[in-house]
């Protein structure tokens, strides 16, 4: 029998499934249907309030085939594959045990690529805080000036930690 946690068989699928975040939920869903989706974004908040929730909905949303009034649709080939977790240009990581400055060389060398399989390359760096300060200094060039193809969704709980100035270069929600 095989074991899965309950925060991840019970995780928002959709961004109207976001509970307590109707604001974030409205903004990333008028930003879908207007097509006007920042490159960069900053979820921050307390543990357990949805911020890691939120950024694989909207990589599914950005990737989804068939976008409907901002939200995915849970049913297309790629909806179905960040479900599933296969999907090529969906990437999570856990900056509290990649926090290098070889892992952020890593993503900075991989962005150039093209999407292998979807619309657009995400990148979902959670617990950003964590970053050492050469990490910082290696993210900033490419949260400035990312390719079109990429977005980053960055995921805190500490705010005030993070060193750089994000305020024009990410959006925080």
């Amino acid at each position: 029998m095989s074991y899965t946690a309950l925060y991840r068989t019970w995780r928002p699928q959709t961004l109207k499934d976001v509970v307590g975040q109707i604001h974030v939920s409205k903004t990333l869903k008028n930003a879908l249907t207007t097509g006007q989706v920042a490159h960069a974004y900053l979820f921050c908040g307390p543990r357990g309030t949805g911020k890691t929730s939120s950024a694989k909905v909207l990589a599914k949303a950005v990737n989804c085939l068939n976008l409907d009034n901002g939200e995915p649709c849970n049913e297309c080939s790629h909806c179905q594959a960040i479900n599933e977790g296969n999907f090529l240009d969906v990437f999570e990581i856990d900056a509290a045990s990649n926090r290098g400055i070889d892992e952020i060389r890593d993503i900075r060398d991989k962005v150039k690529f093209a999407p292998s399989q979807g619309k657009c390359k995400v990148y979902i760096i959670d617990e950003v805080h964590m970053l050492t300060q050469e990490a910082f200094n290696a993210l900033l060039k490419t949260l400035e000036e990312p390719p079109k193809h990429v977005m980053f969704i960055l995921a805190t709980t500490e705010p005030q930690k993070n060193s750089f100035n994000y305020s024009f270069t990410l959006s925080k929600v």
